[in-house]
């Protein structure tokens, strides 16, 4: 009997919880808060450069920040790898091309007054075709040091670009003072 009491009132629960009707009425509005602190706006400088690795350049381009950038930002690079019909496809650095010769890395490294593009790897880089070493676009993005805590694949240029609110429009192809 006892077992037949809880399963009834274990059907009466649930059959309560499973009713809904309709909304009610919106309450008034409440009063207006306390006008908050201005914002600021924090934009990246982004640009895009093309670079030609030669031997008489040591497989590096150099080129500043003008004006240096803050301490607290980072650097980061993307190499237009292919492109998906007129889609451009942008792959983060370090980059890495294994050959049967050896290994070979796109890399990058920052400063606060620079940034350097090269070739990495234990590779002859003079075997090594034009497409490989000729016309190798990048894009540069520079974070402000408020969005470090950010939970974001900064390996994803289209998740970078979006959360950074940068446009295509928003590159400047214009190259930067080379050091080298």
């Amino acid at each position: 009997m006892k077992k037949l009491a809880t399963l009834f009132v274990m059907a009466g629960l649930a059959a309560f919880q499973a009713c809904t009707g309709p909304e009610g009425p919106m309450g008034p509005q409440g009063p207006q808060g306390q006008q908050g602190q201005p914002g600021i706006n924090i934009l990246s400088e982004v640009f895009e450069v093309t670079v030609d690795f030669t031997e008489a350049d040591n497989y590096e381009a150099i080129f500043n920040f003008t004006p240096p950038i803050v301490e607290s930002d980072v650097v980061l690079a993307f190499i237009r790898w292919e492109t998906n019909g007129q889609n451009p496809v942008w792959r983060a650095l370090p980059q890495t091309v294994f050959f049967q010769e050896g290994v070979l890395m796109y890399n990058y490294d920052f400063t606060k007054d620079d940034f350097r593009l090269f070739l990495d790897g234990p590779l002859d880089y003079t075997t090594l075709g034009s497409d490989w070493t000729q016309d190798q676009r990048f894009r540069i993005v520079v974070v402000p040091g408020d969005y470090a805590g950010n939970r974001i694949d900064w390996t994803n240029y289209e998740a970078v670009t979006k959360m950074l609110g940068i446009q295509e429009e928003d590159f400047t192809k214009v190259t930067p003072t080379r050091k080298n």
